[in-house]
């Protein structure tokens, strides 16, 4: 694991400290799960901004449907083993 050091205003700070005592959290996990959460919405929020950019793509949308179908077959598949 990596170190990393940086310089957070005095009020974030704050929070993090309360944060952490409430939580029973070291500060260094806080920000770990924090900035993955936010690291994660950033991805989703591409994904998104990729979606509609593309809506109007007839290719796009085919191979969104035959991907749909595939799984859909296969939870069929799955459903008839189970």
């Amino acid at each position: 694991m990596s170190t990393f050091t940086s310089t957070l205003p005095d009020q974030l700070l704050e929070q993090l400290n309360d944060y952490s005592k409430k939580l029973k959290m070291p500060k260094n996990k806080l920000i770990q799960k924090a900035l993955t959460l936010y690291l994660d919405q950033l991805e989703r929020a591409e994904y998104v901004r990729s979606y509609r950019k593309h809506k109007d793509d007839a290719d796009i949308l085919a191979m969104a449907e035959e991907g749909m179908t595939h799984y859909l077959n296969q939870l069929d598949v799955e459903d008839e083993a189970g």
